[in-house]
């Protein structure tokens, strides 16, 4: 087993709620690597980590183009030669739709799958080598953990587009993990049952406005590092969150 600064990790799909906690919550014991198609989301991260004493660097990436994720991972080779990967958490939402279903044109409804069909099979690609490089000496088994939505186990009405996509998600997570997990790689899927509290939804009165209504991002931080940290004896294939008093 190597120390822990022989490894890095990635997190793609960042902005002010997960993708932040779960940056920062990693960013303890490892370098973080942000993916983000826009820089806004990851820079103000980058610059907190780095304050804070950790190290980090942010790539604009579109995880649906082939050739902006083989940049990306150029890119990180570059920045980090000779560390391995411990963990990649993929928390790419994608482009959320709500539309009666006559009313969706094809792009519409191909737009769930962009992000958790397309965007997830070429990142999955091009993480699980360097996943499986990291098996004999990684202080943790490695990692790819997966965020999933409501969507993920109900296709709501108005919601084909998106639930289609989150329910590719999960599928190809639950065959990785079947296929990886003998190989030493943790391949989980945690679904985030409800709203998150972040600025955006600081006045949603959700669940009746009451205490506690909303996920708390750091507390699914937690979680994932919790994921990350189980050993091959206990891993999770997926986590079910959610406030107590969301109805599911």
């Amino acid at each position: 087993m190597a120390a822990a600064n022989q490894f890095f990790s990635i997190v793609a799909g960042v902005g002010a709620g997960t993708g932040r906690s779960v940056a920062l919550k990693f960013s303890q014991t490892y370098p973080v690597v942000l993916l983000a198609r826009n820089p806004d989301n990851y820079e103000s991260i980058v610059q907190e980590i780095i304050t804070s004493g950790g190290q980090a660097i942010g790539i604009s990436t579109d995880v649906s183009s082939p050739q902006s994720v083989v940049s990306a991972f150029s890119e990180i080779q570059k920045q980090y030669p000779g560390k391995k990967l411990a963990a990649a958490i993929y928390n790419v939402g994608g482009k959320f739709i709500r539309k009666p279903f006559l009313e969706l044109t094809l792009d519409d409804y191909q737009a769930g799958y962009q992000a958790n069909g397309k965007g997830f099979f070429l990142f999955a690609q091009a993480v699980l080598p360097l996943l499986l490089d990291s098996v004999e000496l990684s202080p943790h088994p490695p990692s790819l953990i997966v965020t999933g939505a409501t969507a993920s186990l109900r296709g709501s009405a108005n919601m084909s587009s998106f639930a289609s996509g989150k329910f590719a998600l999960r599928a190809t997570v639950q065959s990785l993990a079947r296929e990886f997990g003998p190989k030493g790689v943790h391949v989980a899927h945690s679904i985030i049952d409800g709203v998150i509290d972040i600025p955006r939804t600081k006045e949603w009165a959700v669940n009746g406005g009451v205490p506690d209504g909303k996920l708390d991002a750091n507390a699914i931080a937690d979680s994932y590092w919790y994921l990350h940290t189980q050993p091959r004896s206990h891993f999770t294939q997926e986590l079910d969150c959610r406030p107590y008093v969301e109805k599911f």
